[in-house]
């Protein structure tokens, strides 16, 4: 009985050990996390995610499985900036003095039509003119067109009047500008002020430095590729008078006339700084993001700038101006790099002189101890990133020199020849002999021993600040 009820005993807490077993495999998953959203009904929004996120757990000693879900984040991408890019340049070239001696214009007339051709000119010197995104020239005579006269119907110095065809091998050759205040704007009067920078808007340049009415605006912006640049020419008067007019080449003008020139006085330079501030205020009003003051000033036939000019450019750099670009000195002057005395991050680049691009100066041991011929296309650009900076890149200087060669018919031809560093042979480039190569040599040093020190000083900062700048900005 007892070994019987021992295993009656035995097979029941084995039968109810099976039922336990049992119970236990078939309990409900436990509650969901009080953390999730719940629906209307109360129960757990399986599709919804969490709005606020939970409370990391304590780090776990157990590995998590790498194939477990990652559950997406609920915060939003921010919007990525597009990276700062150069989108363009700007490249200005300018030339010196175009003066139309006697001899000049005789050697352009064909006597056989009355007409006059100066193409001839600006053979080589055309070529790198129309290759710079915008080419200005300093126009240093009148026009005042006399029909049918021919050779004598025209002047050199010292009242220089020259046909119209001038601006016609100008545009030819590439140009895009032409500066008109200089000391021999009124060399043939009201007429040739007025009808100067008339023919050459006609003719379809720009022109600045005289003006058509008193109204009209003393500068203007030109857009080269995207970038904004004003520019504004004005020239030194030899007298101004308390009434407000001046006097150009020892020739007085009408006040009305006086007030169509962009020009300054020595003796009262307070009243050009400020006339200028205008001008410079109301450029950037307009949208410039450059600005260029060409100027005619100086001492004739000197390779130094006086110490006028230096006063005078350190004042222009403190006043914000971006590059000078001066005339008049009919030699090439230095190059120099401006530190603004305001601001000591801004700075100027002043080119005192251009020389020459054509005339028929030579030098002269007595009266003119310098090379006269010698002259330049100087080249400066200004670089534009995305988020709307504009600096000044570069600075570079072709140097030039007038070959005066007489013909058969003993006509003097007046050929400007280019000096490009880049060209090894320039006999075979310039078609010359060798004799000639040498006198091209010998200019080309004369030229780069004035500029090039300043030119490379200053094409070393501009490198420098460049450099800092994109990293400042992010250019990519």
């Amino acid at each position: 009985m007892k070994r019987r009820n021992l295993i009656i005993t035995i097979i029941l807490l084995s039968v109810i050990l099976a039922g336990l077993l049992a119970v236990a495999v078939t309990l409900p998953e436990p509650s969901p996390d009080p953390t999730l959203q719940t629906g209307p009904t109360g129960t757990a929004g399986t599709s919804q995610p969490p709005q606020t996120p939970p409370t990391d757990p304590a780090p776990s000693t157990q590995p998590t499985p790498s194939t477990q879900p990652t559950e997406p984040s609920s915060q939003p991408t921010e919007p990525t900036e597009p990276p700062v890019v150069k989108e363009s340049t700007a490249t200005i070239g300018a030339t010196g003095d175009i003066l139309l001696h006697e001899k000049v214009l005789r050697s352009a007339y064909d006597p056989d039509t009355k007409s006059f051709d100066f193409r001839y000119i600006f053979e080589h010197f055309g070529h790198y003119a129309s290759r710079v995104d915008y080419a200005v020239a300093n126009l240093e005579v009148t026009l005042s067109h006399k029909p049918g006269t021919g050779l004598n119907g025209y002047n050199g110095y010292p009242c220089f009047n020259a046909p119209d065809e001038i601006v016609d091998a100008l545009k030819d050759a590439g140009f895009d500008m032409l500066l008109t205040a200089n000391n021999h704007s009124y060399d043939s009067g009201h007429k040739g002020l007025l009808r100067t920078p008339q023919v050459i808007r006609d003719k379809g340049l720009a022109s600045i430095g005289t003006h058509l009415t008193e109204e009209e605006s003393r500068y203007q912006i030109v857009e080269v590729n995207g970038i904004r640049i004003g520019m504004i020419n004005y020239t030194y008067n030899t007298d101004l008078d308390s009434d407000g007019s001046i006097a150009l080449n020892g020739i007085s003008l009408s006040v009305a006339d006086s007030a169509l020139v962009n020009s300054f006085s020595y003796w009262a330079l307070d009243k050009f700084y400020a006339q200028l501030q205008t001008q410079l205020d109301a450029m950037k009003a307009e949208g410039a993001e450059a600005t260029v003051l060409y100027i005619h000033w100086g001492d004739e036939y000197n390779t130094t700038p006086n110490s006028r000019q230096k006063t005078m450019a350190q004042e222009l750099c403190n006043m914000g101006i971006d590059v000078i670009v001066g005339n008049h000195a009919h030699v090439p002057q230095p190059v120099e790099l401006l530190t603004n005395e305001n601001d000591e991050t801004q700075k100027t680049l002043c080119l005192y002189s251009t020389g020459n691009a054509v005339s028929n100066i030579s030098r002269d041991s007595t009266n003119r101890p310098v090379n006269t011929e010698d002259g330049m296309l100087f080249t400066f650009t200004f670089a534009k990133y995305s988020d709307g900076i504009v600096v000044l890149e570069c600075a570079d200087v072709l140097p030039t020199w007038v070959w005066r060669h007489d013909e058969e018919d003993e006509i003097r031809m007046y050929t400007i020849l280019t000096m490009d560093d880049t060209v090894s042979d320039w006999k075979t480039h310039l078609g010359i002999t060798d004799t000639l190569e040498q006198e091209c040599r010998d200019s080309y040093q004369r030229t780069m021993d004035i500029v090039g020190a300043g030119l490379s000083d200053a094409n070393a900062w501009f490198a420098e600040q460049q450099a800092e700048t994109e990293a400042l900005i992010g250019v990519k």
